[in-house]
């Protein structure tokens, strides 16, 4: 992995890491494009630059994280349903990973799931984040399991959940955003004690290592703070439809290139 590759996925994480077309399928595509293997330090910084984006969230939703303990409260009932599966399956998760014709697959279901989300659930009755149960703020915590699948996307799937629940689009959205940073936080947390249990690295390697993450956190970061504000105008004029075209065509592109070409299979 070199700095131009840093560079290039932790912009394509900046961009997707909110729309519901998959951070996550898009880095293990785009990693095999250019040829990077899938080593243990590749899946820690892809998964580190996530939380770099999703602190975009704090600084742009400061005053929400501070408004009242209740708040924290939905978060934690939301994130449990993640924690325990992600516990459980995180060998299987791992294999997954490292699939492009996975990723490709799930873009394609869930785009045509997007195609007719906005019409299955047109009447919603709850229009901000006070108004979430914590029986909803769980329910949309298991939809956003499903994102454990690289391709379908964390964002689509829990904002489909929350829509589901009858919150609004805007409503869904946000909470799907904080939902987010506990959700990484403890990811990451848990991928650098399992890199730095596994590993032994010269401290040149570690100095290398530490120099990537930053550098893709704060550009994933930086990325993010453009991305969200653009998503939620975008998605109160347009809603799902344009993001389920894009999945399909770009589904479809990759299951032609899996298996026409050898770039996107994995070592």
């Amino acid at each position: 992995m070199n700095i131009i590759q840093v560079i290039i996925l932790a912009i394509i994480e900046g961009l997707t890491e909110f729309l519901p077309v998959s951070s996550t399928g898009h880095m293990v595509i785009t990693s095999s494009l250019m040829g990077i293997s899938k080593d243990d330090f590749v899946k820690l910084f892809e998964i580190v630059i996530q939380l770099g984006a999703i602190l975009a969230v704090v600084v742009l939703y400061f005053k929400r994280f501070f408004k009242s303990i209740n708040f924290y409260i939905k978060l934690i009932v939301g994130v449990i349903p993640a924690v325990i599966l992600g516990s459980l399956l995180k060998k299987h998760i791992d294999v997954l990973l490292e699939s492009p014709l996975v990723v490709a697959i799930a873009f394609v279901v869930g785009g045509v799931i997007l195609l007719f989300v906005d019409e299955w659930f047109n009447k919603p009755t709850v229009e901000k984040e006070e108004d979430i149960t914590l029986l909803t703020a769980l329910k949309i915590g298991f939809f956003q399991c499903l994102a454990m699948i690289p391709g379908v996307s964390r964002s689509a799937a829990s904002i489909v959940g929350g829509m589901s629940q009858k919150l609004s689009r805007t409503a869904a959205a946000e909470f799907s955003f904080f939902l987010a940073v506990p959700t990484m936080f403890g990811a990451t947390l848990k991928d650098l004690y399992d890199f730095n249990k596994h590993n032994t690295l010269t401290a040149d390697q570690m100095h290398d290592d530490i120099k990537f993450l930053l550098i893709g956190s704060v550009i994933a970061f930086i990325v993010a703070l453009l991305a969200i504000k653009s998503f939620i105008t975008f998605l109160e004029q347009k809603g799902f439809k344009l993001f389920g075209y894009y999945r399909i065509v770009a589904g479809i592109v990759i299951i032609i290139l899996y298996f026409t070409t050898t770039a996107l299979h994995t070592a």
